[in-house]
């Protein structure tokens, strides 16, 4: 970080973090993210303003040689990170079986780290940061979508007399090679409810319920069939 730094420097810093804030934006606008263009731009801006900040209080002009002990500069830097963690949680939704904004929270950390690159003026590395996360967010996620994961689901079936039994629900599941994490049964006067847990493997395009669960449904006996798979994003 150099001690003497102009308007020239200034205008630079804030420029380039402007075009990489909004490049890395565009693609959580794109995906119609909370945290879109507009607040990604704000992030990144923050962060090169503080490291600007902290550059031209580095100016040792009046100041004995170990000043830069006792002036710590990268106190407002380190806060900002913190705070920008702490914000990033809060992006973070839990809804039902739905998980969101992972991403949108991973996003904004990086883009302030990012922006203390250019703020500081380590022009070369934000760059190379940039290029970092226009691959993981636009390559790797072609990727990650074909990509078969780890997915799970609940299943809810209420049957009533003469229905599938339990053997028969937990046979159907298992034949399609789904695997069973965990199984409720709650018996009421009329009906009783078998709740299954339920994980597969399958890539991020396949959002179709597997055909067990249109077999089960169309089973005499069943009054109400619920498919709830966990979302996260």
């Amino acid at each position: 970080m150099q001690l003497e730094v102009t308007w020239w420097d200034i205008i630079v810093r804030l420029l380039v973090t402007f075009a990489a804030g909004a490049i890395v934006g565009a693609n959580r606008s794109e995906h119609g993210r909370p945290a879109g263009l507009r607040t990604t731009v704000l992030v990144c801006l923050t962060a090169s303003a503080s490291m600007i900040l902290g550059n031209l209080l580095l100016a040792t002009t009046g100041k004995v040689g170990d000043s830069f002990v006792t002036l710590d500069i990268m106190r407002l830097p380190l806060g900002i990170l913190t705070g920008m963690g702490f914000i990033g949680a809060g992006a973070i939704l839990h809804r039902g079986n739905a998980i969101t904004g992972v991403t949108t929270a991973g996003t904004l950390w990086f883009t302030t780290l990012m922006g203390f690159c250019f703020g500081a003026g380590y022009i070369s590395l934000g760059f190379v940061l940039l290029a970092m996360a226009v691959v993981v967010l636009w390559c790797l996620e072609a990727i990650e979508a074909r990509w078969k994961q780890r997915r799970e689901a609940t299943l809810s079936i209420l049957v009533s007399a003469g229905g599938p039994s339990q053997e028969e629900i937990i046979r159907a599941v298992e034949e399609s090679g789904h695997e069973i994490a965990a199984l409720a049964l709650k018996h009421t006067a009329e009906n009783r409810e078998v709740r299954l847990e339920v994980g597969w493997r399958a890539s991020r395009r396949d959002c179709s319920p597997p055909a067990y669960v249109a077999g089960l449904a169309s089973r005499p006996g069943v009054s109400e069939l619920r498919w709830s798979p966990v979302i996260s994003q």
